[in-house]
């Protein structure tokens, strides 16, 4: 409404639908990972086209899934990021290290931009 055309490229379907937002690029790959599975170039590339392209050619509001995979099967949704007995201290232990290098990074001047 401000002349500032936006496309959310997003991996949250039912969150960002719900805001509706006038443009939406979407994939069913794990959080943090919207233009497509990490390092995979290709994919990411295809997303940022069909992004741009619903940028310029969209004249009404619109949501598109894209038909790219994290994997073979959707098995990965069951598991992906889940905490369970097995893996909790490594990721207490992970956590811990990640904290102590950002407290390291912080006190030799490095930040995140």
């Amino acid at each position: 409404m401000a002349g500032i055309a936006t496309v959310v490229v997003g991996t949250a379907w039912d969150i960002v639908t719900h805001c509706q937002v006038p443009r939406f690029v979407y994939n069913d790959l794990p959080l943090g990972n919207p233009l497509g599975n990490p390092w995979d170039i290709v994919m990411q590339s295809q997303t940022m086209d069909r992004a741009l392209s619903i940028l310029v050619d969209a004249k009404t509001p619109t949501a598109e899934a894209m038909q790219h995979r994290f994997s073979s099967d959707d098995r990965w949704k069951m598991t992906y990021m889940a905490v369970t007995d097995e893996n909790r201290e490594e990721l207490r232990e992970r956590g811990e290290e990640n904290r102590r290098q950002r407290l390291a990074d912080k006190a030799d001047g490095l930040k995140r931009e």
